[in-house]
């Protein structure tokens, strides 16, 4: 397992980091689709992600209603795990009660719920706290005084952002820059082989600013697991077939897969493995989160941190998964194209 540098930060995080939104029951509401891990079950897949050199765990407030903080915090109670040898990254922001202030990224709703996740976790602090999802209604700068306020007082350690736009990353930085609070350290994003959009304006922001990407649903919730599409040797039974998201366009995905079977033959791994791989060979990337209901199925997961693409392996992959031409970028690239150094070439 290697460990990579959480955006610009001291912190150093292993490069899978175990994805909690299958813990807790198979009938809790929208998550009775994803989740089916009881306790006992998220010791084994805890115990195994630890032992295999994971030392980042992700959850939300929102899985199961609080139930994934809860039961990933008993583990580490029950496997003795000491708390500086994990890092626990939650999320803020969905709906956790009836009434109109109990989601958003409110001060009250931020102030609110960290404590009830501090206890759901039996934690006195969080390692990374991040706001879920963007709140149309709340401005940034109140958002981003609440998390200074949490850091401050030692309850959160780190603050990272998820599935927000390119451009309110960059206001946000800008706001805490101005105002001295602490800055955003980390996006969480969707990002597979079959949906590269984040390449677009999100990535040059991240390497500009040397924020860390911690990627979900690298398998675009199962779809790139071999099981689908074209050649696949099941039913497509799984996740994928009774909770499609996130959409993806089956018919390029089709084309990576069957790509990734090559490739997969060539080294004789599964199709799950290269596609993770491949997202790990992005030097922008910093952790990729996978999920699993039982420890048969990560183990898969892990055996991706030994695939090492070749150089004609990511050539092949990259191509099929090109994004297609979109205004600026094809604009940006024909202007900027002579102001690129070129080469040295010495005198005849």
């Amino acid at each position: 397992m290697r460990y990579n540098q959480l955006g610009k930060t001291g912190l150093f995080v292993s490069e899978i980091c175990l994805g909690t939104m299958t813990f807790g029951p198979a009938n809790e509401g929208m998550w009775g689709s994803i989740a089916d891990v009881d306790q006992d079950a998220a010791d084994r897949i805890v115990k195994r992600s630890l032992d295999a050199g994971v030392n980042f765990i992700d959850t939300a407030d929102v899985y199961s209603n609080g139930i994934s903080e809860e039961l990933l915090g008993q583990s580490l109670v029950n496997l003795g795990v000491d708390r500086k040898d994990v890092v626990i990254a939650t999320k803020v922001y969905g709906q956790m009660g009836d009434g109109p202030n109990d989601r958003g990224a409110s001060r009250g709703h931020i102030m609110d719920s960290v404590e009830a996740s501090l206890d759901r976790l039996q934690m006195d602090h969080i390692d990374l706290y991040q706001i879920h999802a963007t709140d149309p209604v709340t401005p940034i700068d109140e958002t981003l005084r609440a998390l200074d306020d949490l850091v401050s007082g030692g309850l959160v350690r780190y603050i990272g952002v998820s599935n927000w736009q390119a451009w309110r990353i960059a206001k946000a930085l800008g706001i805490s820059e101005r105002k001295g609070f602490a800055q955003f350290d980390s996006l969480q994003a969707y990002y597979s082989i079959a949906g590269r959009d984040l390449e677009r304006e999100i990535v040059p922001l991240l390497t500009e600013e040397k924020m860390g990407l911690m990627v979900w649903s690298p398998l675009a919730g199962g779809l790139l697991s071999g099981k689908y599409g074209p050649g696949a040797p099941g039913n497509g039974a799984g996740r994928r077939a009774n909770f499609d998201f996130p959409p993806v366009n089956t018919d390029r995905a089709w084309d990576c897969v069957a790509a990734m079977r090559e490739v997969a033959a060539k080294h004789d791994a599964s199709v799950a493995e290269v596609a993770l791989a491949f997202i790990l060979a992005k030097p922008f990337v910093t952790s990729v989160i996978v999920g699993a209901k039982r420890v048969e199925q990560l183990e898969e997961n892990l055996r991706a941190v030994h695939l090492k693409l070749d150089a004609e392996d990511l050539e092949k992959l990259d191509a099929v998964s090109a994004l297609p031409p979109e205004y600026p970028g094809w604009m940006l690239e024909r202007q900027g194209a002579a102001r690129r150094p070129k080469p040295f070439e010495p005198k005849a």
